[in-house]
Formats: C-alpha cells, structure tokens, sequence
C-alpha cells in the first residue's frame, strides 16, 4: 500500500504533464466530422518570387472589369504591358500553379518580366470575371453602338486607373496581344490613353467580312459556329455537337449555313443570327473594319503590327492596317511590318518549326528578343534605349533569314500566266481555254479526309502537302519548268483570273505553290513536296462589288482580281512554281451552289448544281499571278 504523501505527489505529477501541451499551443485533434470544405486558398505562397494582384477596375459606365496584375518581387519604376482578353486573365496568369513568374505565365512573357515589365490581363466585358455584356466584336461608338463604351473607352479607363494605381509603375504603358487581343490592342489605339506609348497588336482581328475570321473575299468560313458556341454560350457551350467524324462529311450533310445552324439549334446565338443576316459587305461589316476607323485618325502611339505567314485564321488584318496607317508615317518611324513564319498566333509560341518546315533556331524567340522587346524599351523604359525599329521586318522562307524593308510590297509586280499544256511562262502565251466539272456534292477538301477542324491539323492546314488534290478532275494545275535561278518575293501576289461559267455563280481558290525537287536524300520528306505559300478564294458574286452581288451571265468571260496573304519566299533553283485552280475549298468555306440564291447562307438542296468552268489564258483574257519578285 503506497503512502498517501506519495500518491497525492504522483496525481499532481501525471496532471502537470497532461497540461504541458496545452501550455505550448498545440491544436486540439480535429474533429472526424469537422466539414472538410474549405473556403478557400492562397496558392501564391510567400516564398514566391512574384507579386500577383486581382483588381476590379470600374469603367467610366460603372461596369468593373477583372484585371491580374503581376511583376517580380523588387520590381519599381517599371512599364506596364496590357492585354485585354476573351479567354480568361486568370488562367492567363496561372499556367502553371508555381511560384516561379515565368512558370505561370504565357512563354512570350518571360523575357519582358525579367527585365522588370509589369504584366497585366484582363478580362474583357461580360467575359471571365469583368460584369457588363459581352458582344463578340463590339463596334466603335457611333452608327452601330448608341452606347457610350467600347473596347476604345475600356482601354482608356483600364490604363488611367492603372498609372493612378500601381505604384510599382513609370506611367508608361504598352498593349500587345495576339488575335482577339490583337483587335483590343488596335482598339487601344482610337482615342488613346496619354500614357499608351507602344502597340504591337499581333494577328489582329480586323476585317471579318474581307479576309479575317468569318469571311474571306465573300466566302463564308463554316468554323466560325464552333467558336460563336464556346464563346458565348454559359451553360452548354463548347463545339457544335455533330460528332467527332469526318467534317466533310458533317458539313456536306448539313446543307447550306442557315440549314446547318438550324439543325444544331444555333439561331438561338444572336452572334450566329446577326452574320447570317449579313452575307453581303454592307454597312455592318464596313462600319466594324478596324483599318477603315484607324485610316480616319492620325496615327499618335507607335505600332508594330505581327502576323505568320501561314496565319490560319487573321491574314488579312495586320497587313491591312499598315497599307491604311503608312501614307501617314512620313517619317517611316511610327508603323511597322512584321511577317514571320508562323501559324495564327505562332509568335508567342516556340517558332522551330511548322509541320514538316524547319527554321534556323527559334524564330519566334529571336523575333520577341531581337525586335519587339527593343521596340517596347525604347517607347516604354524610363531610361530608353535609341529606337532602331525595321520599317518592314520579314523572315524570307526557302533560305531562312530575316530580312529588313523600307517598304511593302518590296518587289516589282511581274505577271507568271498560266499557258497551254498546264504551263506558267513570265511570256504571254498565245489565247486559249480549259474547262473543269465543278460539283457541289463533291468539293475539293482542302485537306485529306478525315477533315477536323481543331488541333494542328487546322493550325498547320496551310503547309500541307498539296499532292493530295494534284491530278484531280475538277483542279486545274499549272507549273513552270524548273528553276535555273531563284525567285525572290516579297508582297501579297495578286491573282488575274479570267474565267467564265456555265451557271449563274461560282467561287474560284488559287494556290500559289512551291514544288521541291522530286529527289532529296537530305530531307526526304519534302522530295517533291507541294508547298502551299498562298491559298485564298473569291466568290464570283462580287465581281461588280462587295457591296453588290449579282448573278454571273453564263459564258461569259470575267476578270476576277484578288490578293493572296502576304509573303516573304525565295523559290530555290531545281524547285518549280506552281499555281493550282479550283471552284470550292471544303468544308473551311461554305459550298456555292453555282445558281444564283439571294443569300447563299439560305440556299437550298435544290440549288446545288454542278456547272462547268473555262480558264482563259493569253491574249486579252490572260490569267496570270503577278509576283512581287525582288532582286536580291
């Protein structure tokens, strides 16, 4: 039996050190059934070599719009670079949930940050996290928007809260952005901000009607409705539902636009309805054409304007406003050309390659450091460095070199005509004829089937070999001898094509083709490759005006004149330049039903028909593609 001294001593021990723990803070056991839901959480943890912000910026309508600023720990007097986006400034800013600045930003953003740019995204209107409503490509002020806001005025408000509100900044800011971010960039430049200083608006939406994302030259491209669907829609959006076979073979059997959009439920979209009301280029698309509302005002931030050459998708836009700004840039300082070899958008991506082509290094690297950043420090840095910005900056493909120009185009307009026996002569050949079969219950595919529409089939669509269509009935193929010297040019070329046809419309597609030799150990893959350097395509309605359709007169010869995108290309000795000609380009553009319809958008089965089309070549009716050729 212990003492009682002895047990009292050892209850007050053993309750001491029950109590030590408590003593030093430790939390009690959670409870099992505690709810496990957590709020939220701070992944951008302290140990983080960044600071990243999420602001609510109020436009001058009281409408707040979400915007993501970031920049380096440490980072003071810094420049602002903007992006305004569609797709999302958070997941912008968080492609990689790291706390590393470089891992959770966009590739391109690197080389800015860690020269002490702030980076900013932020979300449009009524897209991502910003309030207001969304219009896909809401106009300018005015005729179309009775409103008092646009993409202008956003601009503007964004940037004056900005350099009010971010101490880390200069007060200097510049906007950049490829595609839709290349339409608010141009967008930025209507009325700027005093403290916008620099644009480089890459790929730019601009033209939708002539040449950019829902038309081109009156011809409509069917893959718009899967974007109208994933970007307007809240609840169910994403692709159009038809399946994940053959879109050929999708499109073929949905008929006409209207028919198609009708069977997926689509007239339900306003920004489906509103393009299908206007087939024509009328006053809607005209009064929405960027390059139209920036040639009606001077020019004040300087701009250097991006766009691939193989550009999938907005060709037409960066071109198109530098013809509208340089007869205003007397000093040849305050806009610039940019064409690289990339796909849409492929400047902001690794630039080694595109499908089976292979560049000397990165391409798209060398441009950002080598030539964009340095136009953005000296427009943007406290301390500048001397601005040495290329008028023209091209990359010429075939001998892969950048190049440097006073001007574009920089080459003199020769015509190559298309002659006799399927041959292409810088002579006019004597006058003559050939006739092909089109069918719209079987256009030419503009790929090999099975067509998808997404992925790098569609970015790199245009590089494709051109063999795959090359023998049949309904293409015409025209070839020069081969190359004893090289061809150089550097321009849009412009095609001449003298053509008649049996019915009462019609479109024609010309390729401008580079053929390698047939033998060539040292790449086999491109032995006697068919390289695509221009595919572009005019509907036949619109030969008086794009403003005016009418029916074609059958038989009779008219002269269709358009531009092909825009290249820099040497045509290597032992290559042969190729020109490839044919009435559909399917399923990227709608088929035409070669009757005369009102609005092709509404044609029915019944006005589908095969009609046959005649070629002219030589004499008065000579079809030719004239070359910007340069001498080197």
């Amino acid at each position: 039996m212990k003492h009682p001294l002895i047990a009292a001593s050892l209850v007050l021990a053993l309750s001491t050190t029950a109590a030590i723990p408590l003593a030093t803070g430790a939390a009690a056991p959670t409870d099992t059934m505690m709810n496990e839901k957590v709020e939220s959480y701070d992944w951008v943890r302290p140990q983080a070599d960044f600071v990243r912000r999420e602001v609510m910026i109020p436009m001058r309508d009281g409408t707040k719009l979400y915007t993501v600023i970031v920049f380096r720990k440490g980072t003071k007097n810094a420049p602002i670079l903007l992006s305004r986006t569609p797709y999302d400034a958070q997941r912008a800013t968080t492609r990689n949930r790291s706390q590393k600045i470089e891992e959770i930003l966009p590739v391109m953003d690197k080389e800015f940050v860690d020269d002490g740019y702030i980076r900013v995204y932020q979300d449009v209107r009524g897209l991502g996290r910003s309030e207001g409503d969304y219009v896909m490509n809401r106009p300018l002020r005015g005729p179309l928007n009775p409103t008092k806001v646009d993409h202008a005025t956003d601009a503007y408000d964004t940037i004056d809260w900005l350099v009010k509100n971010v101490p880390e900044s200069n007060g200097k800011v510049g906007i950049t952005g490829s595609s839709y971010l290349g339409f608010t960039s141009l967008m930025a430049l209507v009325d700027p901000h005093p403290a916008l200083k620099a644009a480089v608006p890459q790929s730019p939406m601009v033209d939708g009607w002539m040449g950019d994302d829902w038309f081109h030259n009156g011809a409509f491209r069917t893959f718009g409705f899967d974007y109208d669907l994933g970007q307007t829609v809240e609840k169910g959006g994403g692709s159009v539902p038809k399946g994940t076979g053959d879109e050929y073979t999708a499109y073929l059997n949905g008929g006409s636009a209207m028919e198609y959009a009708k069977a997926y439920g689509l007239l339900d979209l306003p920004v489906v309805r509103k393009v299908l009301e206007h087939p024509a280029y009328d006053a809607w698309w005209q009064g929405q054409a960027v390059d139209k509302l920036l040639a009606a005002r001077k020019l004040t931030v300087p701009t250097m304007l991006v766009v691939g050459q193989w550009d999938q998708e907005d060709s037409y836009g960066a071109p198109a406003v530098y013809r509208a700004l340089e007869p205003q840039d007397k000093a040849n300082d305050m806009v610039s050309l940019v064409i690289g070899p990339w796909r849409h958008s492929g400047v902001n991506y690794e630039g080694r390659e595109l499908g089976p082509l292979k560049f000397e290094g990165d391409t798209a690297l060398q441009f950002r450091t080598r030539y964009m950043k340095p136009f953005l420090d000296c427009h943007l840095k406290t301390s500048p460095p001397k601005c040495n910005t290329p008028p023209v900056l091209t990359y010429a493909t075939g001998t892969d070199r950048w190049e440097v120009s006073q001007k574009w185009p920089d080459g003199a307009y020769t015509p190559l005509y298309l002659a006799a026996n399927a041959g292409l002569s810088f002579s006019k050949p004597e006058a003559g004829s050939e006739s092909y079969v089109s069918d719209p219950a079987k256009p030419v595919p503009m790929l090999p089937r099975p067509i998808h529409l997404s992925g790098d089939e569609w970015r790199q669509w245009l590089v494709h070999d051109q063999r795959f269509v090359d023998g049949r009935p309904d293409v015409m193929t025209y070839s020069t001898g081969v190359l004893d010297k090289p061809v150089h040019i550097k321009g849009a070329p412009k095609v001449d094509l003298h053509a008649s046809t049996t019915g009462q419309d019609s479109d024609y597609v010309v390729k401008l083709i580079d053929v390698y030799p047939e033998e060539n150990t040292a790449d086999p893959v491109m032995a006697g490759y068919e390289l695509a350097l221009g595919i572009e395509i005019f509907r036949g309605r619109y030969v008086h005006g794009f403003s005016t359709p009418a029916p074609l007169e059958p038989g009779k010869t008219y002269a269709f004149k358009w531009s092909l995108p825009n290249v820099d290309h040497v045509f290597l000795p032992g290559h042969r330049i190729m020109v490839q000609v044919q009435s559909s380009l399917f399923p990227l553009y709608d088929r035409n039903p070669q009757t005369w319809v009102p609005s092709i958008m509404e044609a029915m089965p019944k006005d589908y028909v095969k009609a046959t089309e005649t070629v002219h070549y030589g004499g008065d009716a000579a079809s030719a593609v004239w070359l910007p050729v340069t001498k080197d």
